[in-house]
């Protein structure tokens, strides 16, 4: 299902949310607990400024994870990000309440995923985007393989691409650049 650049920038130019897994998306995947019981995750600054601009951008960014973690509600919290679905064994339920809940298209709709519960998402969005290191079979269905891992990027390369496609780059860096 892959599509070229300038197909992929067509599609990415109407995208209004970006939806991420994050275990394997927004971390590397690695789940790192203390004697405690305290569970540890590694997030990258670039992903999370990437969400930043997106919400810059007037663009939405939602959370559909199968764990539940106090670690995930707080780095939402910090980027902005209201619409977090924790503990979602099936993803396509919360994905229906957040579609009926802002009231968009599945095809306004981009998802980042890695393993295969991202699948059947993947199937209904307009633009599915499997990070480097996903599984294969999650590859093989992706409109989109990042050449950024989990983790390490990959997030902030769909934010870029989503931004570039619908013109509001140049908006963000001239935000940037302003003296």
């Amino acid at each position: 299902m892959k599509k070229t650049k300038k197909q992929i920038a067509e599609i990415a130019k109407n995208i209004k949310l970006l939806v991420l897994d994050v275990d394997g998306v927004l971390t590397d995947g690695s789940i790192i607990l203390d004697n405690e019981g305290n569970e540890v995750k590694a997030f990258h600054v670039r992903d999370g400024h990437g969400i930043k601009m997106l919400a810059k951008a007037g663009i939405e960014v939602a959370i559909i994870t199968g764990r539940h973690s106090k670690v995930v509600e707080r780095r939402a919290h910090e980027l902005g990000i209201t619409e977090v679905y924790q503990r979602c064994h099936i993803k396509s339920v919360a994905y229906e309440h957040l579609m009926e809940k802002l009231g968009i298209s599945d095809r306004e709709v981009a998802y980042i995923g890695d393993d295969i519960v991202d699948i059947p998402i993947f199937k209904r969005v307009g633009l599915s985007a499997a990070v480097a290191d996903a599984t294969e079979e999650t590859k093989a269905e992706a409109m989109l393989v990042t050449k950024n891992r989990g983790g390490r990027g990959a997030a902030r390369e769909v934010c870029e691409l989503i931004l570039k496609s619908n013109g509001k780059w140049k908006e963000i860096m001239d935000d940037y650049n302003k003296i």
